[in-house]
């Protein structure tokens, strides 16, 4: 569901899917072609929260920003099931993984991949092109060519399924 709060209405691009199982509230501009999966909850309603064209954001995630900030999502990110998400910046292709934290004004750099559980601590910034991991997030090794490979294949899978999505649409079983 999306809704309109304090005056300030969602924009949603073109052949982007949101679920009507999600809920997105007040200042949110999503990009073309992304994925907004069931059960995500995307809250602007302090705060501005901006995601980037092909960007998927998978079931269970939350994406919140501090008040009267901007929390911006690039471009062909990949924010998997039930990561919580209160930062300032993820810059273009980065994946963060299934139940990952990014806390209170976090920045992770482009093409960074924040490994599953793992918790990005306040004000912690994730170096461009590094796998971090652990709690709190500790850089493990560099993203390989393989990895970018693998998450190319994944993000596309997203944007095809958002397409899909919005052909078919869902239909209740009584």
């Amino acid at each position: 569901m999306i809704y309109r709060f304090d005056g300030r209405q969602p924009v949603v691009g073109q052949g982007t899917y949101v679920s009507e199982l999600a809920t997105v509230i007040g200042d949110v501009v999503i990009g073309d072609h992304c994925y907004i999966g069931h059960g995500a909850i995307i809250r602007g309603d302090y705060g501005r929260i901006e995601i980037g064209n092909g960007t998927a954001v998978e079931e269970g995630v939350i994406i919140h920003c501090p008040p009267g900030d901007v929390h911006r999502i690039g471009e062909r990110v990949t924010l998997g099931h039930g990561a919580i998400l209160h930062g300032r910046a993820i810059g273009d292709l980065v994946v963060i993984g299934m139940g990952a934290i990014l806390s209170i004004w976090t920045d992770v750099g482009e093409r960074a991949i924040v490994a599953e559980g793992s918790v990005v601590k306040a004000n912690q910034a994730v170096p461009a092109g590094m796998v971090v991991a652990g709690n709190p997030a500790r850089t493990v090794r560099e993203v390989t060519e393989k990895d970018t490979e693998l998450w190319a294949y994944g993000k596309q899978v997203y944007i095809d399924l958002a397409a899909q999505y919005l052909a078919q649409g869902m239909e209740p079983v009584a």
